[in-house]
């Protein structure tokens, strides 16, 4: 696995689903941490990358960084925001 400048507490990987279950496991991931707390999500290129963070955001979260790993894949990290 390659490093990256960000630590995660957790990590999911959403790349064996398709949309709009990849926000659902990503919810649902974010649910279980605490807030502050950073998750990093697998995620698959083309309408995951594209509705995953914009669905996190919308919700309240905070995208710290989103890294491509060149091979159709990416890395996204996320801080929990509590309510």
């Amino acid at each position: 696995m390659a490093a990256y400048e960000i630590q995660a507490d957790e990590r999911v990987d959403i790349t064996d689903v398709v949309c709009p279950v990849t926000f659902v496991k990503t919810k649902v991931a974010l649910e279980e941490l605490e807030d502050g707390q950073i998750l990093q999500v697998h995620l698959n290129d083309g309408e995951p990358v594209l509705n995953v963070p914009r669905s996190v955001k919308e919700e309240g979260h905070q995208i710290l960084k989103l890294y491509t790993n060149d091979d159709g894949t990416y890395e996204l990290f996320i801080r929990k925001v509590g309510e």
